[in-house]
């Protein structure tokens, strides 16, 4: 459903990917950061040109001060080379902290709305991979990329020491590149394989996990351990599977590494130096010129695995930023006085193609108390979503004021908007947080909200009042006094459109009472107000009645005037019920 959203290029450029116009934003960090490799590789050539020279100058010279004089330069070229390691190092962290500065709201944003809007509620996995790319770009795996385009170098150095040992150097650079691809080829389904195993397993356990009383005292942990199992095995099967492949490769990329240097750097050297075409110093040159060219594409292998990881984290964060686009802010509209308008509203949830409502239509004045009923599964809960813009509709509008509901910038439409979920979750904070919605706390309206949901007295009995942290989800509380919580937060800041969906389902008779009182009060105060509920007591204060029948609209009108309706309709299916009985 969310197809729609996003633009259609069609005979068009594809557009850049933000996480890719960041980093570009970048490029003259990297470009700096690649002129420092390039440096850092310069200076590697020294070791070798000084065991040039102590092997074939000063062993046969003698000369202690010549030894002396060498030695000090190599050791301040290397001091330099270690400050430049710790100058690129600090570029490449400035680049993660910088693009973590840029990003890090939209991430967050982005992982909000793909749990608010595909209902996965995989919010750590939006996490763990702008992490895992800010973790790349600071650790050894990206010298690799740095250091290999400097391989061609040192084997050109070789070439000027012997031709031949060059181009047998580049056979064996080829061969440990082809290595290379081949790590590739063995690991990368595999990897994606148990990668999405893996992501199924953890899925089916966080989801399980909320319900962990449940699943205790019901018995049902063993019985739940199993099904998690049967997805956590196929990740791990699939795993076992790629590393030893890649075990395999990579032990084979060593041996003939190991090989190439010792063969092609001493043995074949050896050679020509016993032909009288080579010096020691030579030797032993050839031999720390040729480990310099083979050592990036050997630590690229090492890191392979990361990178496939990376590069997996890197095209999931694209797709999800393009999913869902950052929206300019919206030009502040007036406040709401709480006009709402539905028309030929169709509704299918996230990841879902079930129509739950069908062509529903009504209008709602200013002030009006609404009671919402049906029978379960009539799509009542769906419709409170859509009225306080929580999910877009599939077609059709809901208007507040004559402005589409979602298209409402929600920093400033959130005030005015009054939300009482069905299923109530409390953040983590104190009881004054969470009726202030977690934003800057104003005592007087905290207060005013709890005394209006009767639960002032109620919250001065709890340990330290106002400021009683009641823990992640509200777990030291009952569920009643979750809900008479949620209600205070819900009209808290004089909301102008209120939804409450179910209100005293896990209220008792002191908390019913109380809750009718919030809703007179609201009434009072000409606040227009949803309420979806399956007990009659409640219908008394409305002033219309929304029934729902499988997803539409059977009546809506005046509360006396649908309750009649619902009585006939009532008695004729009593009566349906007794014909069909007396025909049995």
């Amino acid at each position: 459903m969310f197809g729609r959203q996003s633009s259609v290029f069609i005979g068009r450029k594809k557009p850049q990917g933000e996480l890719l116009s960041v980093l570009k934003d970048f490029k003259s960090a990297f470009y700096t950061a690649g002129l420092v490799s390039a440096i850092i590789n310069i200076i590697l050539i020294t070791p070798s040109i000084y065991m040039l020279q102590v092997y074939d100058r000063i062993l046969s010279s003698r000369s202690v001060s010549t030894l002396i004089l060498i030695s000090i330069i190599v050791v301040a070229f290397y001091i330099f080379m270690g400050f430049l390691e710790w100058l690129r190092s600090q570029l490449l962290i400035r680049i993660s902290n910088n693009m973590d500065e840029r990003l890090n709201e939209r991430i967050f944003s982005i992982a909000f709305q793909n749990a608010l809007y595909t209902n996965t509620g995989n919010a750590s996995l939006v996490f763990s991979d702008f992490t895992n790319i800010r973790q790349f770009l600071t650790g050894n795996g990206i010298f690799a990329f740095f250091d290999i385009p400097w391989t061609p170098i040192y084997i050109f150095v070789i070439f000027l020491i012997n031709p031949i040992i060059g181009f047998v150097a580049i056979a064996a650079t080829l061969i440990m590149f082809f290595m290379a691809l081949l790590t590739e080829i063995v690991s990368k389904k595999g990897l994606n394989e148990s990668n999405r195993h893996f992501q199924a397993s953890q899925t089916f356990a966080n989801v399980n996990f909320r319900n962990a009383e449940a699943i205790y005292a019901m018995g049902m942990v063993e019985n739940v351990k199993k099904h998690w199992y049967t997805r956590y095995i196929n990740f791990l099967k699939q795993q076992s599977q790629t590393s030893s492949k890649a075990g395999a490769v990579s032990a084979l990329t060593k041996t003939l590494r190991i090989t190439f240097q010792s063969i092609i750097g001493y043995g074949l050297s050896a050679y020509f130096a016993v032909k009288g075409e080579l010096t020691a110093g030579m030797i032993v040159a050839t031999a720390i010129l040729l480990g310099r060219a083979f050592s990036p594409v050997d630590m690229a292998i090492g890191v392979w695995r990361q990178f496939v990881s990376v590069r997996e984290s890197y095209a999931r964060l694209e797709a999800l930023l393009a999913q869902f686009p950052q929206r300019p802010k919206s030009i502040a509209l007036p406040p709401p006085v709480g006009n709402v308008s539905v028309q030929n509203l169709i509704a299918v949830p996230p990841n879902s193609n079930t129509m739950i409502l069908k062509g529903v239509s009504f209008e709602v004045k200013s002030g009006e108390l609404i009671g919402i009923i049906g029978p379960v599964a009539s799509g009542k809960t769906t419709l409170g979503k859509m009225l306080v813009g929580v999910w877009p509709p599939y077609s059709g509008s809901v208007r507040l004021d004559g402005a589409e509901i979602h298209t409402w910038d929600r920093e400033d439409i959130g005030k005015y908007i009054g939300y009482l979920p069905q299923d109530i979750e409390l953040l983590d904070g104190t009881v004054a947080e969470n009726i202030a919605r977690f934003g800057e706390i104003d005592s007087g309206k905290v207060i005013e909200a709890a005394k209006t949901a009767g639960i002032h007295e109620m919250i001065l009995q709890f340990p330290e009042g106002y400021d009683t942290k009641i823990g992640e989800g509200g777990i030291i509380i009952s569920g009643g006094q979750k809900q008479r919580i949620a209600l205070a937060r819900a009209i808290y800041g004089n909301p102008t459109l209120i939804v409450l969906d179910e209100p005293n389902s896990n209220l008792d008779d002191m908390g019913e009472r109380a809750l009718l009182y919030a809703i007179m009060k609201l009434k009072e105060n000409k606040k227009t107000v949803f309420m979806i509920t399956h007990r009659t007591t409640m219908l008394s204060l409305t002033d219309k009645i929304l029934f729902l029948l499988n997803g539409t609209v059977y009546a809506y009108g005046p509360s006396a005037e649908v309750l009649r309706t619902l009585q006939e309709l009532n008695k004729q299916q009593a009566a349906v019920n007794q014909q069909n009985s007396q025909l049995k």
